[in-house]
């Protein structure tokens, strides 16, 4: 597998997949077809629309696209993306809203690199901004980084995380969605040794994977039952010649996403069979449910092969992070050094990515914490993509999640934002219908 062939082949084949849907969507709507009765060639037209479609989101990066923000006097706020630090692997990004005084609560996102860009958090942020200073963590497609960048291993983003949050101060508010829940505590921590003073006010880790053995998942059982030997030869490959990462080995995102679809392949033949018919009855539209959901689910980026092998390796083979084993440039990293930092757990009953128990975890290797500047919050009924950008996020998790910053503020009682419902509403008109609930990140 580890040939540049096998890399071309896939983009090969997708490519083929969309040539395919174009010419399909092209031969069932020539003018002449209106004349047969006969409804295949719809259903030809139809089907060459959604292949095209979704072929072609796979290589492309989807837009922030964040809606403006309604100030107090009525009148539309716009936000824009700006890029604070720029480095070879990932940039710091922040969600300047024009015209607005600077928030109490200042919040970064810690957007998993698992597969899908820091999009996934699109609804995430525009749940917050109205009532937050919101920065993001952008991962870049690792097949886009020259070889001469280097390497990105899992201690190489821990380093990241720690340069982003020394950057932006300590009255800085962390939440880390799965993937980077163990590095953003092992950040978190190196912090606390090397620079107690650009530690954050507060770390909230939503659906990590903070101990794997915890509770068993598809995702446990796969790490457990393959070798790392038998997990490079099948999964890594090398960036072909059309891209400027050229050489570098990578775990392809179009194998992550077969991965993906593979976990619930019945839900998601069901919802492409049904986008056709809604096509070919004129019911569907360019940002339906499906559309709104696909696009964002289907566009995947391609992780360094030693970030993704590391991550298997250490975090869930090794369990370095559940053992407090962890290192960094040869020092051991010492989770109970964290002492100040008030940390929030946040899982969801149904998770089937990271179960319940995984990252709640987190609280007992904080030994220098105290109890009082710990939490933890299990919502019931929500999956894994509901606990930070479904519904349970927006109308339960949130609101919890900003008391819990406000209350280890150092900011007077009187001059705390109380959450408001408005900026939830508009989270649920903005975000990405919910499809698979369980959408591994």
């Amino acid at each position: 597998m580890r040939f540049m062939a096998a890399y071309d082949l896939m983009e090969t084949a997708r490519n083929t997949n969309a040539w395919l849907g174009a010419t399909a969507r092209t031969m069932g709507s020539y003018p002449a077809t209106a004349l047969s009765l006969n409804p295949g060639f719809q259903m030809l037209a139809a089907w060459g629309e959604v292949t095209e479609r979704a072929f072609n989101r796979m290589v492309a990066k989807p837009d922030w696209n964040i809606p403006p923000i309604a100030a107090a006097d009525g009148h539309d706020q716009s936000v824009l993306v700006e890029k604070v630090l720029e480095r070879p692997f990932g940039d710091l990004l922040r969600f300047h809203v024009n015209g607005r005084e600077p928030k109490a609560r200042r919040i970064l996102l810690v957007a998993p690199m698992s597969g899908h860009y820091a999009t996934l958090l699109r609804s995430t942020v525009v749940s917050l901004l109205p009532d937050a200073d919101v920065w993001i963590t952008d991962w870049h497609n690792a097949r886009d980084i020259p070889v001469s960048a280097g390497k990105f291993d899992v201690e190489d983003y821990t380093l990241y995380l720690a340069e982003f949050m020394k950057h932006l101060g300590s009255d800085l508010n962390v939440i880390a969605v799965c993937q980077p829940a163990p590095l953003a505590l092992a950040a978190t921590a190196l912090l606390a040794e090397r620079d107690p003073d650009a530690q954050p006010r507060t770390l909230t880790l939503i659906g990590g994977p903070i101990d794997p053995d915890a509770a068993a998942t598809d995702v446990t059982d796969f790490g457990r039952r393959v070798t790392m030997g038998q997990l490079e030869q099948a999964m890594i490959q090398r960036v072909g010649s059309k891209y400027a990462g050229v050489g570098r080995m990578v775990y392809p995102g179009l194998l992550q996403l077969s991965s993906f679809i593979s976990m619930n392949a019945e839900t998601h033949a069901r919802a492409f069979r049904d986008q056709i018919f809604a096509v070919a009855g004129g019911e569907a539209s360019d940002h339906d449910r499906h559309n709104r959901f696909y696009d964002e689910y289907l566009a995947v980026m391609d992780m360094t092969a030693e970030f993704y092998l590391s991550t298997v390796e250490r975090i869930f083979k090794g369990l370095e992070i559940a053992q407090n084993r962890f290192t960094v440039e040869g020092k051991p990293v010492d989770i109970g050094k964290i002492t100040k930092v008030a940390i929030k757990t946040v899982e969801g009953g149904k998770d089937d990515i990271s179960a319940p128990g995984q990252c709640v975890a987190a609280l007992d290797l904080l030994t220098g914490l105290p109890d009082e500047k710990k939490a933890s919050h299990l919502e019931p009924d929500a999956g894994h993509y509901g606990i930070f950008a479904g519904g349970s996020w927006r109308r339960n998790i949130r609101p919890l999640v900003l008391d819990f910053i406000d209350a280890n503020s150092d900011m007077p009682a009187s001059k705390k934002i109380a959450p408001a419902d408005a900026p939830a509403r508009e989270a649920e008109r903005s975000a990405p219908a919910e499809g698979p609930d369980s959408v591994p990140v």
